[in-house]
């Protein structure tokens, strides 16, 4: 089996190890021409897994016509905002595959989740996203990981578990598209925050707290949008909200522990610089798309606020309290 994996970040080069261990065939497409020629050369990404090798049987490429001719399987690994500029090009060379979408977040002119995106220009209904706790580190460990995967379609659900699913990957199927994008993409914007009340010197009691909140206003979030509000106990949900929320290793929370701490304000904007932080492109989105629905999920609001309106990260305290 052939598959073709689009984007050669840290979460993209992790997948195709799973897919390698499965003995399929695997082309990751990028379109950086430095990262292209790094991957060519040396089998390396050293900006996103530094030290990591990849096995020598991987093909790259730049030329998306050639990565996704004769695929049996596409997954989407690219940022949540370059989503839309790959499923526009995609959309010229589409061969009707299965996608698997691992991106995460929500479009901010338009606040459509990412499966909306691709279907915007792809008319396809073999959909699949991936979601669930697991840092691209430690899928290259081939520790045990669960992920949630979520489709409507059973021919896409067993492409994307003969690919992916192996002694190390364990995937547990949904049909609950909007819930699990839903998880994905919040659990960031939760991070944030709780990496304030990290950098803020809160203990673990408080931070527990503010995650038990959290996982009541997902839920309704889900439900709100026309989601499985059982959906946040799954991997994607809970499981996902509980390790970006309490490690260092996500970026999110590493943004928000700058907040937390008072760091410089130039300092922050030089992390944001180099680092992709998917939870403020999210918050954005998620921000508007519930004003629009008038959807009322206060801790969004205050994080918001926090983030943009440069609001006092005590105010969390406070929020906590009288919610």
């Amino acid at each position: 089996m052939k598959v073709t994996i689009l984007g050669a970040g840290a979460y993209g080069l992790a997948l195709a190890t799973m897919v390698n261990e499965n003995s399929h065939n695997i082309t990751i497409w990028t379109k950086l021409d430095t990262e292209l020629e790094e991957l060519k050369k040396y089998h390396t990404n050293n900006r996103v897994l530094p030290d990591f090798i990849l096995p020598n049987n991987f093909e790259y490429t730049n030329n998306l016509k050639k990565a996704v001719k004769n695929s049996d399987l596409i997954i989407i690994a690219v940022p949540a905002g370059f989503v839309d500029s790959v499923s526009k090009e995609l959309s010229d060379y589409y061969e009707n595959q299965p996608i698997c979408i691992a991106s995460k977040g929500i479009e901010q002119d338009t606040c459509l989740f990412v499966d909306d995106v691709v279907k915007k220009y792809i008319k396809t209904d073999k959909i699949a996203v991936i979601s669930g706790p697991s840092f691209a580190i430690d899928i290259i460990k081939k520790v045990p990981i669960g992920l949630s995967l979520a489709t409507n379609d059973n021919h896409t659900e067993k492409v994307v578990i003969n690919a992916l699913q192996n002694n190390y990957l364990k995937l547990r199927t949904t049909d609950d598209i909007i819930g699990i994008e839903i998880c994905g993409s919040v659990k960031n914007i939760i991070a944030i925050a709780a990496g304030m009340i990290d950098g803020m010197g809160l203990p673990e009691s408080t931070q527990a707290m503010f995650i038990t909140e959290s996982l009541h206003d997902i839920k309704e979030l889900i439900k709100a949008l026309g989601g499985d509000k059982k959906t946040i106990l799954s991997f994607a949900g809970f499981g996902d909200l509980l390790l970006t929320a309490t490690s260092i290793k996500s970026r999110n929370f590493r943004f928000g522990k700058m907040v937390g701490e008072n760091t410089p304000k130039e300092l922050i904007e030089e992390f944001k610089n180099n680092t992709t932080i998917e939870g403020l492109y999210t918050l954005k989105s998620i921000y508007k798309l519930l004003d629009n629905k008038k959807v009322n999920i206060p801790i969004i609001n205050l994080i918001y606020d926090i983030i943009f309106n440069d609001k006092d990260p005590n105010e969390i305290k406070k929020f906590l309290i009288n919610k």
